[in-house]
């Protein structure tokens, strides 16, 4: 998205990145913690209704910022290239998966397990670019990799895995950035490609879902929460990517563990409690985005003295 001018004289474009992260992430955990209201709808029907709200938001930015051209031209790509189509059908399915699973947790109870693999998830990221694209990776950050893994290991002999929740949200992503990266969409217009390509099936799912009146008759509230809060959702989505512009990549980094920490907020005040046998693999993840968060700050203090 285009930056715009200052929202007043003096401040700077970080200070307002940094100000759109935090409520982006605020919002985000907000939406975690109001999606129990939507019972009895299914999970499914959430992501669905959050699917439909994204394409006008997105289109609308597009307009507005004046980079409508991304969606057009990888249109233009997949006339020439009809193969490319697949791609963009597997870039939707891997998006909307996250999107599922993000509204399904709060539903059933496995909100904690979702929000440990948005802690993981950064370092994952770490890991594939310096494995995958070569990224230079100081100490610190294999530091934080190695203390990571110490946690995944002791649960996988522990309880013999880690939840498919949590290596949903800690290797889909990925997978989703680099699929994004190798057909060049890693931009706004390939997103919206993306929710169009949901947007039938959530058609399909919406109407289904609410077709037989149940669900209104068990929560009459659904009327008016179920599209307020998918609304809400294209909201908080919509500042997310205005953050990412206005910020450089590393304070957008660091900014983005607000998310997973409000999210396990968001989990506990839900009633769900992190077990007994638990707590050495949340403390070793936790130990390990710390390190990430203290050594990026040093590396943007060092880059500004600079």
């Amino acid at each position: 998205m285009a930056q715009s001018g200052p929202l007043r004289p003096g401040i700077s474009a970080g200070a307002k990145g940094a100000v759109v992260s935090v409520a982006s992430s605020v919002f985000f955990g907000l939406i975690y913690f109001l999606t129990p209201l939507l019972h009895p709808m299914s999970g499914e029907a959430v992501w669905a209704m959050r699917a439909l709200a994204a394409v006008p938001f997105l289109t609308v930015v597009l307009l507005v910022s004046r980079d409508w051209r991304l969606a057009t031209e990888f249109g233009r790509r997949i006339r020439r290239k009809p193969l490319l189509l697949l791609g963009a059908f597997a870039s939707a399915a891997l998006l909307s998966a996250q999107l599922w699973v993000f509204a399904w947790a709060p539903l059933n109870g496995r909100a904690m397990q979702v929000a440990l693999g948005y802690f993981l998830l950064p370092i994952v990221l770490v890991v594939v670019g310096r494995f995958l694209y070569k990224d230079r990776m100081v100490w610190w950050q294999w530091a934080a990799a190695g203390t990571a893994l110490i946690g995944v290991v002791y649960e996988v002999i522990r309880i013999g895995g880690v939840s498919w929740e949590t290596l949903l949200v800690a290797l889909g992503y990925p997978v989703y950035f680099v699929l994004r990266r190798s057909m060049g969409t890693g931009h706004l217009g390939g997103m919206w490609w993306d929710f169009v390509i949901m947007f039938p099936f959530a058609v399909v799912v919406t109407v289904w879902s609410f077709s037989d009146g149940s669900w209104l008759a068990i929560n009459p509230t659904l009327w008016w929460a179920a599209p307020s809060i998918s609304l809400f959702a294209a909201f908080a989505l919509l500042l997310y990517l205005v953050a990412s512009r206005l910020l450089s990549m590393s304070m957008f980094g660091l900014l983005s563990y607000v998310e997973p920490a409000l999210l396990l907020v968001a989990s506990l005040l839900l009633g769900e409690r992190i077990a007994a046998g638990e707590w050495f693999t949340y403390g070793a993840i936790w130990a390990a985005v710390l390190i990430l968060v203290a050594g990026g700050a040093a590396e943007v203090l060092r880059t500004r003295r600079a």
